[in-house]
């Protein structure tokens, strides 16, 4: 019984709890009551079980009867071969052995009489042993033959016998003596004389019999054979039922024919009849397996669900301790606990290991219990077993999908987190190194974005494959949710192990992926934390492996990195940064600054284009390459586009409302154009800035094109039917062509400024603005920065311009002041 298995005071209910008390109860009223003598016989007629009465009957002790054939403990001294035909027919018929009185020899020589019952007993419907009930009426048969003997002191014995006698003459009572008055509870004699006796009877006895009809019979019965035994129910003078065991007996009395009528209430055998009947029933068919023992712990019965559950049959356990069949799990200070609890309190309950025949051990929820005599003395043990396999398999199965990765079978945070500070703690107690690696998989979102989730999990179920092939059985690969992995390294010699493992991690992951028709390529960004160097707490090893896999990322991916103090102090920095981002735009720190786009013909002002600006409290002014890529990262390109769209559009109107209708320029980012409520926020903006939607322009990169999803085309499409604008940022720098172009509704091509710069790339230029007018769209040209790039775009036909040479001629022709 290990410590995770022995709960000697577990709180916890079960099935086998319903019945201990009832079943407690039930033995211990066969094993006491000194009414009737009970045993139970096998097909052979060996006696498989017998209370202390039955013991007392045969003469012998009781340990002595167990086992032994019945013949030799009570044999029929008269009527044997009709005894022998009526316990065949039971075995056959399974009906029971009509209940009647025999005169027996017992093994000391003993001749008595018994009121013998005997009830076939059945489990699953097969019939494997008799139960016997016999109760010792000797002291009724003499007095029977004492009161045939002693026909001239009739009336003295009828007065003075202590039996309830009645005399019955043409069906009515003539006469009853005082014990019948006090037995049917009467007030007097007239309560009972003069009425028939089956004025004391219920319309039916049990079964449904009805009494009258019954009754009759069994008159004319003792009229016809001289005397009629039987039990019956009777009602007394107060309404009380009870049952009496009747011997009526036709006789001459003073040349009278009358019935001699003797009743004895025995109401208290048919309720231990009762009781042991029902025992024998819940013993026998009792799903879980129940044991019997006797004062010292030696089995003297099972039950058939014992012998199905372990293999052990009745023979294999009759007169074996109770200890000889537990299993070796358990140490035997354990037990002696155990006793010692139910010496104390004469009951334990617990999980435990128990063994089947064949050898095999399963996991059991047992239940003892002591069983006390009259006297307050253990006279039996009982156990009842159930064997909880499926239970603990159950439980099994849930924690460990309480602690495992659904998708591959991995350790997740909790496990890993688990087994973390277990190997910190043999790490402190050993004095030895441990290392935490962070494993966070590079391009792996493009790919399940465009290939689809299913592709990305079978990605993600061979990169796990992959992982434990590259470590120990004694180190943990776990994994945290989407890309990312953690790997425990164990009792390591040093950090060269650790290089060598995260060096090999990352070989293994870089290799090619099959995936169905798929050939795939990633790789990983590992972060190393030491144990005790880089921090001797679970949050600090794993924060700062982080920190070093953020180290990784930043330098060009595809690497491990170890953390360093300065990694810290970085990541410190980047994260008081992000919350200053997030606090920006609660406290209107964001500003908007307008680029003015100019027609390259007339050099009229033709629209402008929003750049956000970030007034920082303590860094002033940032342009957008300080913090946009931070925003990124941190999820606030959302909230930060949308605010920028709506200030936009504010300005717009504003501009209208002085005269000028000039365009506003947006960019969207990929994160924006992903979001649901696009088209939502679109509508807002407008709606709130009463800008109409012709003067708001929205600039797409290539990105969002490429990775933007299935539904691209449709979005755009929706963005155009609400009347805005629709132009391609920085064309030329991405991987789209200009043929895939037509698949989408875009307005506008923007040349990218890497094109105007040291002197041009002439040819480009001139082909986006030739293929570009050809799909009739308007062209603008970024970075325009001297008078001789101007004219080039003018003579190839661009048709608007845009960087600081644009700026200097609207600050130059007044046009800038529009814009504020």
């Amino acid at each position: 019984m290990t410590q995770e298995t022995f709960y000697p005071f577990a709180p916890r209910e079960h099935p086998a709890h319903a019945a201990l008390d009832l079943i407690t109860r039930l033995i211990g009223a066969v094993d006491q009551t000194p009414l009737v003598a009970v045993c139970s016989v096998d097909r052979d007629g060996i006696v498989r079980f017998c209370n202390r009465a039955c013991a007392d009957l045969c003469g012998l002790p009781l340990a002595q009867v167990l086992g032994r054939p019945m013949r030799e403990l009570l044999s029929r001294v008269e009527r044997e071969e009709e005894h022998e035909a009526l316990m065949a027919d039971a075995w056959r018929t399974g009906r029971l052995v009509p209940p009647g009185d025999w005169k027996v020899r017992t093994s000391d020589g003993r001749e008595r009489w018994t009121y013998s019952t005997k009830v076939p007993i059945f489990h699953n419907g097969e019939l494997n042993q008799i139960f016997c009930m016999d109760v010792d009426v000797t002291a009724r048969k003499h007095e029977e033959t004492a009161l045939h003997d002693a026909g001239a002191n009739f009336r003295q014995m009828f007065v003075k016998s202590g039996d309830a006698i009645l005399l019955v003459r043409d069906g009515l009572i003539a006469e009853a003596n005082p014990a019948a008055r006090q037995l049917f509870k009467c007030s007097g004699p007239q309560c009972l004389e003069g009425r028939r006796l089956r004025d004391f009877s219920p319309l039916q006895q049990p079964g449904g019999v009805l009494s009258e009809p019954a009754e009759r019979q069994l008159a004319q019965q003792a009229y016809v054979q001289g005397n009629c035994r039987y039990d019956w129910r009777y009602l007394d003078c107060q309404g009380n039922l009870f049952w009496a065991e009747v011997l009526m007996t036709s006789i001459t009395l003073d040349h009278e024919y009358l019935f001699y009528v003797v009743v004895r209430d025995i109401s208290a055998r048919k309720n231990a009849e009762r009781t042991l009947y029902l025992a024998a029933q819940v013993f026998e068919n009792s799903r879980d397996a129940i044991l019997l023992t006797d004062s010292q712990r030696q089995i003297i019965s099972i039950n058939q669900a014992y012998a199905d559950i372990t293999g052990y049959s009745n023979e294999d356990m009759l007169g074996k301790p109770l200890t000889v069949y537990r299993s070796d799990v358990e140490d035997e200070p354990v037990f002696r606990d155990v006793w010692n609890q139910i010496d104390a309190t004469d009951h334990w309950q617990g999980e435990v290991w128990s063994r089947r025949k064949s050898g095999e051990l399963f996991p059991a929820w047992l239940a003892l219990t002591a069983i006390r005599d009259t006297h307050d003395q253990v006279s039996n043990y009982m156990a009842i077993l159930s064997d909880i396999t499926e239970r603990k398999r159950s439980e099994e199965q849930t924690r460990h999908m309480a602690e495992h990765d659904f998708l591959t079978d991995l350790p997740n945070r909790v496990l890993l987190l688990d087994r973390l500070s277990l190997a910190l703690s043999a790490a402190r107690r050993k004095q030895s190194m441990l290392a935490i690696l962070f494993l966070d998989l590079d391009r792996f979102k493009p790919i399940n974005d465009t290939l689809g989730h299913q592709v990305g999990d079978l990605l993600l179920k061979e990169v796990a494959t992959r992982l434990l092939k590259c470590v120990r059985k004694v180190d943990t690969v776990s994994r945290q949710g989407g890309d990312e992995f953690v790997i425990i390294l164990a009792d390591i010699g040093g950090i060269d192990h650790a290089a060598h493992v995260a060096a090999a991690v990352r070989q293994a992951i870089g290799q090619p992926y099959r995936i169905g028709e798929h050939e795939l390529h990633i790789s990983t960004s590992i972060g190393v934390a030491i144990y005790p160097s880089d921090g001797d707490d679970i949050d600090t090893l794993i924060k700062n492996a982080d920190i070093a896999m953020y180290h990784a990322k930043e330098g060009g991916r595809d690497n491990f990195q170890f953390f360093s103090a300065e990694m810290n102090e970085r990541i410190v920095e980047r994260t008081t940064f992000e919350n200053g981002l997030r606090r920006a735009l609660d406290e209107q720190q964001f500003e908007l600054a307008f680029e003015p786009e100019l027609d390259i013909r007339s050099g009229a002002l033709v629209g402008a284009e929003a750049l956000i600006r970030w007034r920082h409290p303590e860094l002033g002014l940032l342009l957008p390459e300080r913090f946009l890529d931070v925003a990124e990262q941190a999820g606030l390109m959302v909230p930060i586009g949308n605010w920028v769209m709506h200030e936009a559009c504010r300005h717009a109107r504003q501009w209208h409302d002085e005269g000028h209708r000039v365009m506003v320029a947006v960019n969207l980012s990929l994160a924006q154009f992903q979001q649901r409520d696009l088209l939502d926020n679109v509508r807002a903006a407008l709606c709130e800035s009463g800008l109409p939607a012709r003067y708001l322009e929205l600039e797409l990169t290539e990105s969002i094109l490429m990775k933007g999803g299935a539904g691209v085309a449709d979005t755009l499409r929706a963005l155009r039917e609400l009347g805005v604008s629709l132009s391609l940022d920085d064309f030329g720098t991405g991987y789209s062509r200009l043929g895939q172009l037509k698949d989408f509704p875009i307005d506008k091509l923007k040349i990218a400024q890497a094109f105007m710069m040291k002197g041009g790339d002439t040819t480009v230029i001139r082909t986006i603005i030739a293929m570009a007018r050809s799909m009739e769209m308007t062209v603008i040209a970024e970075g325009v920065e001297t008078a001789e790039q101007l004219e080039f775009l003018r003579g190839q036909g661009c048709d608007q311009y845009q960087g600081h040479y644009a700026a200097s001629t609207a600050r130059a022709s007044g046009l800038a002041g529009v814009l504020h």
